[in-house]
């Protein structure tokens, strides 16, 4: 599970390397119409890092799942106050709220259901449970409500 107390599964040298290549495929562009690299300030390094992400719409939200848990990225997007989403050579600066508990079991349901291919290996519940199954393992995944700084630059 990573590091000791951290709340987040560590990602392997595989996915590590193919989060390297999938991030410059969607920097580009070339990739499905709901991913973008997250791009956040370092908590303590103030550089830019940037990781690939998938966005779940629900009711007319997007909201940003993290499968893996409390990562690095999600601690920094906890300490900015901005972040950037960019997909080609459009970047959409955004703010992230963090979603309570008791409010995240429907967006990991959708999340689950919309990207279960690629993350039901985190997630104990199976795609196609009902929502309230979620319900136990919501404190285990930060879930982000965003909202576009301005509004008329969504890509």
């Amino acid at each position: 599970m990573g590091q000791a107390g951290l709340g987040f599964r560590e990602p392997t040298t595989v996915e590590r390397a193919f989060n390297r290549v999938f991030g410059a495929l969607v920097g580009l562009g070339l990739a499905p119409r709901d991913y973008y690299l997250l791009q956040v300030k370092g908590r303590k390094t103030g550089r830019v890092y940037s990781n690939p992400v998938s966005l779940v719409p629900f009711h007319g939200v997007r909201f940003l799942v993290a499968p893996r848990g409390r990562t690095q990225w999600v601690r920094n997007v906890e300490a900015s106050s901005e972040v950037g989403f960019k997909r080609g050579s459009s970047t959409e600066r955004c703010r992230l709220r963090p979603i309570a508990d008791a409010d995240k079991a429907p967006v990991l349901h959708a999340y689950v259901a919309k990207y279960g291919s690629v993350v039901q290996r985190y997630f104990p519940v199976p795609a196609g449970a009902p929502p309230g199954a979620f319900a136990e393992i919501a404190s285990r995944y930060p879930v982000f409500e965003i909202s576009a700084v301005d509004p008329g630059a969504r890509p």
